[in-house]
């Protein structure tokens, strides 16, 4: 009968350690989430071609929503926003490489612009403009 409670007793320490070690982790895990990235002026520029010309927010390639959703986990937009009233314009450079997505703020002429690498299909960063 004792060791019957010996072996119930070292499942439940076994279980409660395993437990232990997933909540570290999953703590560990959403702390070195990375956040969206500032883009320095000199890569904002490194970006931009001679000739930007609009495009429709349909002919862009990406796909912005996650990059979206990681902008208002980070607060840099506000959930409050539409999503049909997001997207202002998209400009695309003369060598077709980067694409510039602005995203409009609950301010007026504040807005979030995103800089998408189209050859490495994913976003370089975002910038805030104040016009």
């Amino acid at each position: 009968m004792a060791m019957h409670h010996y072996l119930r007793l070292s499942f439940i320490v076994l279980f409660v350690i395993t437990s232990l070690f997933c909540i570290y982790f999953i703590i560990k895990k959403r702390r070195n989430k990375k956040a969206p990235k500032l883009l320095s002026e000199e890569k904002y520029r490194s970006s931009m071609s001679e000739g930007m010309k609009e495009i429709s927010s349909s002919d862009s390639f990406f796909n912005i929503w996650p990059y979206v959703s990681e902008l208002k986990a980070a607060k840099i937009l506000s959930k409050k926003i539409k999503e049909s009233e997001l997207v202002h314009k998209v400009y695309r450079n003369s060598t077709e490489d980067f694409e510039h997505i602005l995203l409009a703020t609950e301010k007026e002429n504040h807005f979030v612009k995103v800089v998408v690498d189209r050859n490495k299909k994913k976003a370089m960063g975002y910038l805030l403009l104040d016009l």
